[in-house]
């Protein structure tokens, strides 16, 4: 069948006999992992790992030239998953698409081309490529678009992995899964700081990486009257590091139109801090501004307050991070 990169030999991926029937006609000495091909997002079902990073990728480049390895629990799956990984792609061929949405089975693809031989570009190039009555059809829906691989990315717990170059890039892949998060207070010395770090925190343990930018996020914080440099107060500093969360490197920046902008996610400590941010932007570009409390409630100021009071706070802003989670990464997977 065509896809826009290079012509595929199809299989039902729930049946070892066509899968080492696939093996023999492709050359292959020795099973080797195959692509689940899918007419679109909506086949992923449930059971997929940090789903809501899956989601934002596959919206952006699918149908398409990428190819996913997921951490995937999907049924009918297991004779092509590698201790729990899958890849899966869409491609962008319309006619492929269709029978792929219309089969009651899962189906894998690998490229139409012996071990060793260059992809087929053409139908006529699978038929002199399988000579013998191998197949048992051959689809042409005319030379492929792109004519070499599509991009090859693990994508779960524990970052991604480029495992394949192509025309879809790391840094591209990254930028659309992760997210750009802003939290804002007042000053950004107490609640906005402690938010962003409790924040930073928990997607590392989520992700399960040391770094959240290895899987695309940005974690930052500012306040809407604050000034350049301030550090964090000092019982902000001495609630989180009872977390074994260090906030003593922090440095206070304000609020500007464009630090906003480039958000995909802003996240005010109150009402107040949202309507300060609403003011600066232009009509139409504060969506994606709200407030850190999922049911519309404030974050009481502990500004000034007993270092009990900073423990509250922390908590309460930690509750609230844990709510938030499901959106930047997705339900556990089962």
């Amino acid at each position: 069948m065509p896809t826009e990169t290079v012509y595929g030999l199809a299989a039902r991926a729930d049946r070892p006999e066509a899968l080492a029937r696939m093996a023999a006609v492709k050359g292959y000495s020795e099973p080797r992992p195959y692509t689940w091909h899918v007419g679109g997002i909506e086949d992923l079902g449930d059971g997929v790992a940090l789903s809501a990073l899956v989601e934002r990728t596959t919206r952006r480049y699918w149908p398409g030239p990428l190819t996913l390895v997921l951490r995937a629990s999907t049924p009918g799956l297991e004779l092509i998953s590698t201790d729990g990984w899958t890849g899966v792609r869409a491609p962008a061929h319309e006619a492929t698409r269709a029978v792929l949405s219309a089969a009651p089975f899962p189906v894998i693809m690998t490229s139409a081309n012996r071990a060793g031989a260059a992809p087929a570009l053409t139908a006529d190039a699978v038929a002199r490529a399988f000579p013998d009555g191998e197949l048992r059809a051959i689809l042409d829906g005319g030379p492929s678009a792109i004519g070499e691989a599509s991009t090859v990315a693990r994508l779960g717990p524990g970052g991604i992995e480029l495992l394949r170059e192509g025309i879809v890039t790391m840094d591209e892949i990254k930028r659309t899964a992760g997210q750009r998060l802003l939290f804002v207070c007042t000053g950004n010395t107490c609640r906005s700081p402690m938010a962003e770090a409790l924040a930073r925190a928990a997607l590392r343990r989520e992700l399960r990486v040391d770094d959240e930018g290895a899987l695309g996020f940005k974690v930052g914080s500012a306040g809407v009257y604050a000034g350049p440099g301030s550090p964090a107060s000092g019982h902000a500093v001495e609630a989180l590091a009872e977390r074994e969360i260090p906030l003593s490197d922090h440095r206070s920046t304000p609020t500007v139109d464009s630090l906003v902008a480039a958000q995909d996610r802003v996240y005010c400590m109150t009402a107040s801090h949202r309507d300060a941010l609403l003011s600066m932007l232009p009509p139409g570009a504060a969506a994606h501004v709200e407030l850190l409390d999922p049911e519309g409630g404030d974050v009481p100021d502990p500004f000034g307050g007993s270092l009990e009071l900073y423990r509250q706070t922390a908590d309460a802003i930690s509750q609230m991070v844990e709510a938030r989670m499901r959106d930047w990464v997705g339900p556990p997977a089962p």
